[in-house]
């Protein structure tokens, strides 16, 4: 797989909330940060933090705006729109990811953190 089918293939996976599938695209020295909120390490530090946030998410749709990629590096813009009991609500990202060996070693995403905690508190 390229660089750029391996962050779809984990996308996919994080859209259906299989985070057993998706860590298969993590690689044990990943460098994940959430710009705005912080970093983890490894499959267990992103599975930290993925899964509380995706736990009260009863569906997830990730609609990618833009693409590139080039060499080991992928860029990927998306509205990550998420459903709640409370209704959908939408969260502009842009992810950056290096890839290696076929796992990602490293991955920013960049989101506007207001607009993420107003989407979880109202869930519109």
């Amino acid at each position: 797989m390229t660089p750029l089918e391996t962050v779809r293939a984990f996308m996919t996976r994080m859209q259906a909330k299989d985070i057993d599938g998706a860590m298969k695209f993590i690689a044990p020295e990943c460098e994940y940060t959430n710009i705005p909120m912080g970093t983890v390490r490894g499959p267990g530090g992103v599975r930290a933090t993925l899964e509380p946030f995706f736990a009260p998410i009863k569906q997830n749709e990730f609609k990618e705006l833009r693409a590139a990629s080039e060499g080991p590096f992928v860029f990927l813009e998306r509205l990550d729109r998420h459903r709640t009991a409370k209704g959908w609500w939408e969260l502009p990202v842009t992810g950056v990811y290096e890839v290696r060996d076929g796992r990602i070693a490293v991955w920013r995403d960049y989101f506007d953190l207001a607009t993420a905690q107003k989407g979880m508190s109202s869930g519109a």
